[in-house]
């Protein structure tokens, strides 16, 4: 069951302003990797859930954030059904992310209260899911729309919140164009959590990168 309701987790996501995604089979690695994330300042983190067995895996991750990691909420990723969103809540899940807007995620989500981010790529779907109650709506693909999308959204739509993934790095000048635009929060993948770290097992590495990253946003919003 989530620990934290839709609105706690959309306060943390606004306040931090990053959400770094991971995943990977290895359960030990993931808690690595959530512990440098973590030590670098992080409270979010979304488990790409896209290999078989995933769902194992963030068992094994939830289980460890609750006991070892105070503050850090966990999240799903690559959610494309609502069966599959109502297991991960069941396993701690605190928000759902799905790449594209699907209104039965919505139902079950709104039912715990629980956040869940649908990707959208149209006005018109970003409208849909704010009215099914999203909070923030994730822009899927980002490299594909860009910054300049968010600003033209949120001219008529100051109220919309946008999180961009996809084309988000941790290039000051990238991280800039996103939040002059106006986003609420980026998430992060593989331009935070590389697979040369992850390959190096250079955890250290990783959780400077996390804290300097989150340096330059609290830099660019202040």
């Amino acid at each position: 069951m989530a620990q934290y309701t839709r609105i706690e987790v959309a306060t943390v996501m606004k306040e931090t302003g990053m959400v770094p995604l991971f995943y990977h089979p290895d359960v030990d690695l993931g808690k690595k990797v959530l512990k440098a994330c973590y030590d670098g300042g992080a409270r979010l983190l979304e488990f790409t859930a896209r290999g078989d067995f995933s769902f194992e895996v963030f068992s094994e991750l939830s289980k460890y954030a609750l006991a070892e990691l105070p503050g850090m909420i966990m999240g799903v990723g690559s959610v494309t059904d609502a069966g599959s969103a109502s297991l991960f809540m069941q396993m701690g899940a605190n928000f759902i992310v799905t790449p594209s807007l699907r209104e039965d995620i919505a139902i079950v989500c709104n039912r715990r209260k629980v956040l869940w981010s649908p990707g959208c790529g149209t006005l018109t779907e970003i409208n849909k899911a704010e009215e099914m109650g999203c909070e923030i709506v994730k822009l899927f693909p980002g490299a594909t729309y860009g910054p300049g999308f968010v600003k033209a959204i949120k001219g008529p739509q100051p109220w919309t919140s946008v999180m961009p993934t996809g084309g988000v790095s941790t290039e000051e000048s990238n991280l800039k164009g996103w939040f002059d635009a106006g986003v609420t929060c980026v998430g992060m993948g593989s331009k935070l959590i590389s697979k040369e770290l992850l390959a190096q097992k250079d955890f250290k590495g990783l959780e400077n990168k996390v804290k300097i990253t989150l340096d330059i946003i609290n830099k660019l919003r202040s």
